[in-house]
């Protein structure tokens, strides 16, 4: 149980839900496969594949949101639709008309739903009631959106907020690159890309390349901004920080995975191990990460309650902001 991107998100501290009130009100919604009928069903499974649908090590929770999702082209629906229109038309001696063809399209997609293939997937959220966090395990924040939006029509009460530093990451990862030196605590490793703000948006991307001397910062001279940066935090957790605070490709390093007996034969128990060791990691990461932002922009109630009440449309344009995935780094 290693997380690979995290899309981070804030709990207040007043935050009164235990272990025991999620485990129910999740259970209002558990994941169905898809109906004859249904394009997509989602729904909360147990993440260890038991009947717990909060898995709780300590007082750190892990939620797991299933979707099944059915396969079913649209190119696939319309050459069937031509190819009856085709023969309607044969019959009839004049060819179907605009609804006519939506009616038939319609028809198709209802009778191929049925027979068509499903493809399953999970998705996992970390919950640290303690300190606050919420964190996604997901390639992009559109993607996490799912998460949310889950969440929302799930709990009874749902208040979370954005993270918000003081520094932008885009303004503190040029800072570094061009001082030469990460903040305390991690080290700049040799992937990075920089982006113009022009409107020609030229970007250069560096692959395992050394990132010190005088090329990186000719391009930061030219108007070029970090929009993505590897980072190491204290020699056990390498990362890419980008623009929007992701925390993407993340490796737990050696030093802290063989902290973990590889021969446990109780995959439980493994999987117990395994999240004590990631949540141990990422509580003190992401508190390094924010003050090397400067610190964190505390939300006054008014805020905080505007925020929490957004409506789903609009929490998710203030969330995500994303249409589609980023390109792979």
């Amino acid at each position: 149980m290693w997380f690979k991107n995290l899309q981070i998100y804030r709990l207040p501290a007043n935050w009164d839900m235990s272990a025991e009130r999620l485990e129910a009100q999740l259970a209002k919604k558990p994941f169905h496969p898809c109906g004859s009928q249904d394009m997509e069903s989602r729904g909360w499974l147990s993440p260890l594949g038991n009947e717990q649908l909060v898995h709780a090590v300590g007082d750190q929770w892990l939620v797991c949101l299933g979707f099944e999702h059915r396969l079913l082209p649209s190119a696939v629906v319309k050459q069937e639709a031509d190819e009856r229109a085709e023969e309607l038309a044969e019959q009839q001696g004049y060819k179907l008309g605009r609804k006519q063809m939506k009616e038939l399209r319609e028809q198709v997609t209802q009778e191929l739903l049925p027979r068509a293939f499903t493809r399953r997937r999970r998705m996992f959220a970390w919950i640290d009631p303690v300190h606050g966090w919420l964190v996604v395990d997901a390639a992009s924040q559109s993607k996490a959106e799912d998460m949310l939006e889950q969440m929302r029509h799930t709990l009874d009460s749902f208040p979370l907020t954005l993270l918000r530093t003081e520094l932008s990451p885009m303004s503190a990862m040029a800072d570094w690159l061009a001082g030469g030196e990460a903040p305390a605590g991690f080290t700049i490793d040799q992937d990075c890309e920089l982006r113009s703000v022009s409107e020609d948006k030229a970007a250069v991307r560096y692959v395992r390349h050394t990132l010190e001397g005088e090329e990186v910062k000719g391009h930061l001279e030219a108007g070029k901004l970090p929009t993505r940066l590897a980072l190491t935090f204290d020699d056990r957790v390498s990362f890419v920080l980008t623009e929007k605070l992701e925390i993407k490709r993340v490796d737990f390093l050696d030093v802290v995975r063989d902290q973990i007996d590889g021969e446990k034969e109780d995959a439980e128990a493994l999987f117990n191990a395994e999240f004590a060791l990631m949540t141990c990691e990422l509580t003190h990461l992401l508190p390094a990460v924010v003050q090397a932002l400067g610190g964190e922009i505390a939300m006054t109630p008014v805020e905080s309650k505007v925020e929490a009440s957004l409506a789903p449309s609009s929490f998710a344009t203030a969330t995500t902001h994303v249409a589609a995935d980023d390109p792979p780094f």
